[in-house]
């Protein structure tokens, strides 16, 4: 009986121990905006090569990206906000209608 309740309580307090790691992980799974981010490492492809003999597919639909033309937005700082985090909102309160 004895051995059981160490047994448990060494479980209890192991499990609290390594309960919080992986909540920790969670925090840094998509990283911080200020991060370097996959898609900046994106490259283009070269168009599709046909072999002889066979149809071209048809590219009358593809999707069409223009260059871009527009100068880059000012670089944020390591202390303001990630752009894709919506800004405080606080909705202010109506005034009661007078009667």
């Amino acid at each position: 009986m004895k051995y059981r309740i160490t047994v448990l309580a060494l479980g209890a307090a192991l499990l609290g121990l390594t309960g919080c790691h992986p909540l920790q992980a969670l925090k840094r799974v998509g990283g911080s905006c200020h991060d370097p981010q996959p898609y900046l490492r994106a490259q283009s492809v070269a168009p599709l090569k046909i072999p002889a003999g066979l149809d071209t597919p048809d590219t009358s639909t593809s999707l069409h990206i223009p260059p871009l033309t527009t100068p880059a937005p000012p670089a944020r700082g390591q202390k303001e906000p990630c752009l894709d985090q919506p800004p405080p909102f606080k909705a202010p309160r109506q005034a009661p209608p007078q009667a």
